[in-house]
């Protein structure tokens, strides 16, 4: 939805398990098809102006401890950087991502604090987070209550809450946990947006 709002006119989304509330055109399909022959979509005009990407981050959480989850950060990295566009890979503190910006709520004036990596293909300025004193964002989580318990600095939303404080409320509560708000993309898109022009 950011790019979307910052002006990119054609998104495709990819996933493999069906996302009946995505709000553009949308594919169901393993990550590496697209890339390789997934017939009608990677060859429209020529290749995509971008790609954005978002490998299972759940190797890189509390979660690490289990060996059932894939770690394809590498391997999407080197796989975009062969298909030659400009890509973003987006994912959690903790992931191996190599350079990019570290995005924040507080920097959109958001209240909840949501920490995500953006590896890019090009330099990219990373905005200042804001935390405002003496106010605990909202962090979404998979918890969704309003259980402060031990969190000092930080705490989570009634679940009815988590859309509308992730400025996605066409969601439901399990898609917000294991999405982005949608500023993040703005900012990044309007970035990406300079990049494409000065390739023109």
């Amino acid at each position: 939805m950011g790019y979307h709002r910052e002006g990119f006119t054609e998104i495709v989304g990819v996933d493999n398990r069906p996302q009946p509330r995505y709000p553009f055109e949308f594919v169901q399909a393993d990550w590496e098809e697209p890339l390789s022959y997934l017939p009608g979509l990677w060859e429209r005009e020529g290749a995509p102006y971008a790609i954005h990407a978002s490998p299972p981050c759940q190797a890189y959480t509390g979660m690490r401890h289990s060996d059932d989850h894939p770690d394809l950060y590498a391997t999407v990295r080197e796989r975009l950087t062969d298909v030659g566009v400009p890509f973003v890979i987006e994912n959690v503190i903790g992931a191996p991502y190599d350079h990019g910006v570290m995005l924040c709520g507080s920097m959109f004036d958001m209240k909840i604090q949501r920490h995500r990596n953006f590896e890019t293909s090009w330099l990219m300025f990373q905005p200042r987070c804001a935390h405002r004193k003496g106010e605990r964002p909202y962090t979404i989580t998979g918890k969704g209550d309003t259980n402060e318990g031990n969190y000092k600095h930080s705490r989570h939303p009634a679940k009815a809450d988590g859309p509308a404080l992730m400025g996605m409320p066409w969601a439901t509560w399990e898609e917000v946990t294991q999405a982005i708000p949608p500023a993040y993309t703005e900012y990044i898109g309007r970035e990406l947006l300079k990049v494409l022009e000065s390739q023109r």
